[in-house]
């Protein structure tokens, strides 16, 4: 940084200033939620990068849209539809219809979950209401009370959609079912 030169005159007059640092523009920064350390985000994030957070101190009434993905770790109660993923954290506490592409549910959820692809509920997940996907993924030790409607009905809504002339007549009768049998274990009396 600075340079001893012999035999020139070192006073002030003639002494140059140091050269100064180049400077930098510093990166934007996004706080994350629940963490202590800022994280570096891109100056223009791309859309499918953009994650949305709802923290515990959060508390929502109404209607929730949102585009790409949304991460909830407080309290809804009304509606949620989106096409993008719901993520619904440990804290969460969720009393709503939802309809979105994906769902994934670590908290609480009182209401009827519609996805066109998944739903995954985790080991801490207890849901309270019907669900409706593409793909169901329940890990042990979640709570699920409700029914399930798990695929695509697309041959039996395509057939309930044809007029009663075209649908398919069955030619053949279905074999009955065999009447369960009974039996008795040996050393043991009717």
């Amino acid at each position: 940084m600075f340079k001893k030169v012999i035999g020139q005159d070192n006073s002030e007059s003639q002494r140059s200033a140091p050269p100064l640092p180049e400077a930098r523009h510093p990166e934007p920064v996004s706080p994350v939620y629940g963490s202590q350390q800022p994280v570096v985000a891109a100056a223009r994030p791309a859309p499918a990068a953009t994650r949305n957070f709802l923290s515990t101190d959060v508390e929502i009434k109404g209607t929730v849209k949102f585009t790409n993905d949304l991460v909830v770790d407080g309290k809804i109660e009304g509606e949620i539809t989106s096409d993008g993923n719901l993520t619904v954290g440990e804290n969460a506490r969720i009393k709503a219809e939802i309809k979105t592409a994906t769902v994934v549910v670590y908290g609480k959820v009182h209401g009827n979950i519609t996805a066109a692809e998944r739903v995954e509920l985790k080991a801490s997940a207890e849901v309270v209401g019907d669900i409706k996907a593409k793909s169901l993924a329940i890990e042990a030790g979640a709570i699920f009370v409700g029914k399930s409607t798990v695929g695509t009905p697309a041959q039996a809504t395509a057939a309930a959609a044809q007029p009663a002339a075209q649908q398919p007549v069955a030619t053949k009768a279905a074999p009955a079912p065999e009447a369960p049998k009974q039996g008795t274990l040996a050393g043991t009396s009717l």
